[in-house]
């Protein structure tokens, strides 16, 4: 089958999107300079998920674009499906693309009788009929080991660093919200040129934490929080609080996954935090797109990749695995 360019990128390549980020899907495919192929997405009528890919895809390059965020359990679903509808059709080979990985929580076992749930969504990306997936900021970096088939996995922090960066901020100092986020926080210092504290605290259930005390110097410092996702906000209130009581000035937050559920608005609203830089990997209601929130697009960084992966290219460079891993 000749292999035809255009606007520099194979027609040979498809996008399918489900109901979880169709802005996200859109944006990445204007960077790509491709059309969004034509799924139908909606429910039977007792609410069982309905897919039709309604564009020939036999011999393409798919590319299934779905964060598994709220409601975590429809969209899975809604991606699962697509996948499996895309390699009935004959698709060459299918790539899972997701902005936002859920269930990624519960990525070991930890305490008795729970369950691995990344590995089980692992299993069923694969089971599926994904031949590859690209992930973007895993809650967990052993979650790539999970799948017996490539994982690409990127991280946003150039996306969320040049930000801070043309904020020029005076005296910064990167904060990590606990000890697991150590790693992530280590390479925003070093990109910030700035001096690193860690919040050491004790979580008294899934949605509540009480921060313990602050480990490094922040006082008369402007800070810097970084996280891959924000759930409830609670963790980071109490976090925003025990800084301000040590002294610090303004205090930003660089989240990359804005879950923001349940009170997690109103807790930011009513806090300290100066403002809160997230991606667009999960979309943001109008009722959640307050002024202290910024929205920064992580498309490009995504569409590069698709665009790597569509032509076998390297995609290490977007890696910025010696950046994070530093």
């Amino acid at each position: 089958m000749a292999n035809h360019k255009s606007n520099g990128i194979s027609r040979q390549i498809s996008i399918l999107t489900g109901n979880s980020n169709p802005a996200l899907a859109k944006a990445i495919c204007r960077h790509l300079g491709v059309s969004l192929s034509h799924a139908m997405v909606d429910r039977f009528p007792e609410g069982e998920i309905h897919v039709q890919i309604q564009d020939n895809i036999r011999g393409k390059d798919v590319f299934v674009i779905q964060s598994t965020c709220s409601p975590p359990n429809d969209h899975l679903m809604e991606l699962l499906i697509l996948i499996d509808a895309a390699r009935r059709a004959s698709a060459s080979r299918v790539t899972a693309v997701l902005p936002f990985y859920g269930y990624a929580r519960q990525d070991r076992k930890d305490k008795p009788r729970v369950p691995i749930t990344a590995k089980l969504v692992a299993n069923l990306l694969v089971s599926a009929g994904a031949d590859r997936i690209l992930a973007l900021d895993l809650h967990a970096g052993q979650i790539q080991g999970f799948f017996d088939i490539p994982v690409d996995h990127l991280f946003s922090i150039n996306v969320l660093i040049k930000y801070f960066i043309k904020k020029r901020l005076k005296d910064p100092v990167v904060v990590s919200p606990d000890v697991g986020g150590l790693k992530l926080a280590r390479a925003y210092s070093k990109l910030l040129n700035a001096p690193l504290a860690i919040v050491d605290k004790r979580r008294e259930s899934a949605a509540q934490t009480k921060v313990m005390n602050i480990i490094g110097e922040v006082r008369d410092r402007n800070v810097v929080i970084v996280d891959d996702l924000v759930s409830t906000a609670s963790s980071l209130v109490e976090a925003v609080r025990a800084l301000k009581e040590e002294g610090c000035l303004d205090v930003y937050a660089a989240i990359v996954h804005p879950i923001l559920a349940g009170p997690a608005i109103e807790r930011i609203q009513k806090s300290e935090l100066k403002e809160l830089i997230v991606s667009d990997s999960i979309p943001l209601p109008p009722e959640k797109r307050i002024k202290k929130i910024t929205v920064l697009s992580v498309a490009p960084l995504l569409s590069e990749a698709i665009k790597r992966i569509h032509e076998n290219e390297s995609v290490s460079v977007l890696f910025q695995k010696s950046a994070v891993e530093a």
